[in-house]
């Protein structure tokens, strides 16, 4: 028979020392026990802490690309203006100088 089939040397149930065991066993248990179900308590808020801060995140990530948009629109709306207004502008330089040679 293997050693841990083999019936090892168990006191009697009414000893002292089987009940120290028994005692000893129950206290190891409880505490495995707490301790699995505080770090299952740990793990949980930890899962909403993330959760939370995820939906901050995204909060932010909307704003942000909403910013983003205007931002984009003011800048291509600027862009547009400019490019309307360089023709016009280098025609009255080109007309400004040509007045200033004959004003000469």
């Amino acid at each position: 028979m293997p050693p841990s089939k083999a019936k090892k040397c168990t006191p009697e149930k009414d000893s002292d020392e089987y009940r120290q065991r028994r005692e000893r066993n129950n206290l190891a248990v409880k505490k495995s026990r707490m301790k699995s179900k505080q770090k299952a308590q740990d793990t949980q808020q930890r899962v909403n802490e993330l959760k939370e801060e995820n939906e901050r995140l995204e909060a932010k990530i909307k704003l942000l690309s909403k910013e983003l948009s205007v931002l984009k629109d003011l800048f291509l709306e600027h862009a547009h203006n400019l490019a309307d207004n360089v023709h016009p502008q280098n025609t009255d330089t080109a007309t400004m100088g040509q007045n200033n040679t004959n004003a000469q």
